[in-house]
């Protein structure tokens, strides 16, 4: 697990974003990944939360670092939603994502993302997002987790998904909004 957690503090040094905010990993292995971020001024919007934006990140990053393990890195975000449930606030944002399911080219994470303060978290975002493999060459190489390990994450996608363009129409409407 060690191994593990060396290859994620390298993903995260190779960050520009994350070492100015402080992102460290805490837990990098086994199919889950925590990430935690000390909470700081410089990153709570007007009302005094985290902003929103900032809580995404921390989703973000630790979704695709799940996925990397399972998919054997090199690996990006293609989509992802976070539902945001109450306000960050407190001293820091831990951030705790895992693969639900994953094939060679795609797989799926979700993350919870929670505040903590005098040591009590509070949930404050959900996400889930889609992440692919990327087709160049990652920065940071990282393990591949052992066939025991991925059956945990979840099953392997046993078919190819075939996406075809479709056509959209798009309607001009007249008046007032």
């Amino acid at each position: 697990m060690s191994d593990y957690l060396g290859v994620a503090h390298q993903i995260l040094a190779s960050q520009p974003f994350s070492m100015l905010v402080g992102t460290e990993a805490v837990r990098y292995g086994d199919g889950a990944v925590e990430l935690r971020m000390p909470i700081q001024d410089s990153v709570k919007q007007q009302h005094g939360f985290v902003h929103g934006g900032v809580v995404a990140y921390l989703a973000d990053n630790a979704l695709t670092m799940a996925a990397g393990l399972s998919m054997g890195g090199g690996v990006l975000t293609a989509e992802m939603k976070i539902n945001y449930l109450k306000p960050a606030v407190g001293d820091v944002l831990i951030a705790r994502a895992w693969t639900i399911s994953h094939g060679r080219s795609q797989g799926v994470s979700r993350c919870d993302v929670f505040a903590e303060q005098d040591g009590i978290e509070r949930l404050c975002a959900a996400a889930q997002g889609t992440v692919m493999k990327s087709h160049t060459k990652a920065a940071v190489t990282q393990p591949t987790l052992a066939a025991s390990e991925q059956e945990r994450v979840g099953e392997p996608v046993l078919h190819r998904t075939r996406i075809e363009a479709s056509t959209t129409q798009i309607h001009t409407f007249k008046g007032e909004i």
